[in-house]
């Protein structure tokens, strides 16, 4: 940063904002929330632009900026208020949330695959992009090409748009979909490093995320009318999550007289921005934990390299459990239940993720504020900032809890009541394994290794047997089977426990 302010060269608001959208919104995000919401999603965009993503960004600015000399990262706010643990904790949490993220782009490829070779949503039956500048190009394509057609057809659309469409009914199943909306507006902390990097960021800053928020404004509002021309937002297909952007792109070749080109070009398209996607989740992500989370939390197996410096053991565990993500969700029906959850998992651990951010902005703007000096400052008076974060920290929160209402399913059903028990299981395995590592760590200075390798065998034995079994009996029909889950689950903890705690063969002498 000091090289680039020596020769003057500054990131430009402009630049900064198109930064912070293509990490913000993506097409399917409007896609999700169309089928939880219909139309009515419309002015939940309106809502959310201006009562949290615009807040949101300024908070992430702010902290960007009082710990500009610590890289701007999550994990690096938190530490810097709470200390060590707590931006382990925190490291780890945000590095949890990306495993969901992982499988569902895995899943996503299969639906690029089966639509760029047949056109058609007959695969089901088997049981980043290049540039920033692209994703937004095929964004703006997509809403001239809607409105084009629209003039085509003389102003026909599927959906009635009307004042009764488009306002919401604010109740219990409306909340629950909040998470999958603060899901796909967050992403705007990854830009905060940048603030500092401004030629005047107190001043340039704020126009950046004022940017942001009236193209994700525009976009949004006008993707979701863009879907209401074409799907009728009243009896939507049930697998709209997974395949409605290629219904769409089929609709509009249908009308433009190009048959399935558009459905193909989309597929291939989406196609090489997952792998490319998934290939810099699985790397990045992964040394990201490793090397931010320092040597007295992680456990030394996990930070081991190889002769290219790769965390081999780390890319190992991200496998793992995005494996297990998968096998929860195995007895689920069908491939669209399985897409649709993945989606759901997201909207609980994503935000919950972002509790973390405005939990920073309330510790920085409490009593010891002068303590936390920055470039850019939003909001001048500390009590007001204070009450700010913490009104969307218990927005987020809500929206988390409330996110563990399956989606997409027959409310009591045994899907629902399926989905909600792998939601719980998944969060606590995710969650549950960064509050069992600095044991694991504190075991490995103390004795010189954490197990010996017939302690690693029986306890990953019991684990997955565990797992297996109990997702086994969670797809069948046997009467108290939730209670025989959890008894069968604290017997193989406490079996856990009782091999992981004694010494490992070889340990040095406890000091």
């Amino acid at each position: 940063m000091d090289e680039l302010d020596k020769k003057g060269n500054y990131i430009s608001w402009q630049t900064l904002a198109m930064m912070a959208f293509v990490t913000v919104i993506g097409l399917e995000d409007i896609m999700y929330n169309f089928q939880n919401q219909g139309m009515a999603v419309i002015t939940s965009w309106v809502l959310m632009m201006f009562l949290y993503v615009v807040p949101y960004a300024l908070i992430v600015g702010h902290l960007g900026s009082v710990f500009n000399h610590e890289g701007g990262g999550l994990s690096s706010w938190v530490r810097a208020t709470d200390g060590e643990f707590l931006g382990y904790f925190t490291a780890w949490t945000y590095w949890a949330a990306s495993i969901p993220y992982v499988v569902d782009t895995a899943n996503c490829l299969l639906v690029d695959v089966g639509w760029g070779l047949t056109g058609t949503d007959e695969f089901e039956d088997l049981k980043f992009l290049s540039t920033a500048m692209f994703t937004a190009i095929i964004f703006v394509i997509f809403i001239l090409l809607t409105f084009s057609g629209l003039a085509k057809s003389g102003g026909k659309t599927a959906t009635p748009f009307t004042w009764k469409t488009i306002i919401p009914k604010f109740d219990l199943k409306y909340f629950s979909t909040v998470g999958m909306l603060i899901y796909a507006v967050n992403g705007s902390e990854l830009v905060a490093p940048y603030v500092t990097r401004m030629k005047d960021p107190k001043r340039e800053f704020p126009k950046a995320m004022i940017a942001l928020a009236l193209m994700t404004c525009f976009l949004t509002i006008f993707g979701s009318i863009a879907l209401g021309i074409y799907i009728d937002a009243n009896h939507m297909p049930n697998d709209l999550k997974m395949n409605g952007e290629y219904y769409v792109f089929g609709a509009m070749g249908k009308q433009f007289g190009v048959g399935k080109l558009f459905v193909y070009i989309y597929a291939w398209a989406s196609f090489f921005y997952n792998v490319a996607l998934l290939s810099v989740l699985l790397d990045a992500m992964t040394r990201m934990l490793i090397s931010d989370t320092g040597d007295k939390y992680m456990p030394k197996f996990l930070k081991k390299t190889n002769k290219d410096g790769l965390p081999i053991n780390g890319y190992i565990l991200t496998v793992f459990l995005s494996g297990f993500i998968m096998v929860l969700g195995i007895f689920l029906p069908d491939m669209n239940d399985i897409f649709n959850w993945l989606l759901n998992l997201n909207g609980i651990i994503s935000p919950a993720v972002t509790c973390w951010i405005f939990y920073s902005f309330m510790k920085v703007r409490g009593r010891n504020s002068s303590k936390y000096p920055s470039v850019y400052r939003y909001i001048k008076n500390d009590t007001f900032a204070w009450w700010v974060g913490f009104a969307l920290l218990a927005i987020t929160a809500v929206a988390t809890v409330l996110g563990f209402m399956p989606q997409d399913v027959k409310e009591g059903s045994w899907v629902w009541w399926y989905e909600l028990s792998i939601n719980i299981v998944a969060c606590l395995v995710l969650i549950g394994l960064g509050g069992i590592f600095p044991g694991i760590r504190r075991r490995e200075k103390e004795y010189g290794l954490a197990f010996d390798k017939q302690q690693w065998t029986w306890m990953i034995a019991l684990v997955l047997g565990s797992i297996v079994f109990n997702v086994w009996l969670g797809g069948t029909t046997i009467k108290l089977r939730a209670l025989y889950i959890v008894i069968e689950s604290v017997i193989a903890l406490l079996a856990v426990w009782l091999i992981g705690r004694r010494l490992p063969k070889g340990a040095k002498a406890s000091k």
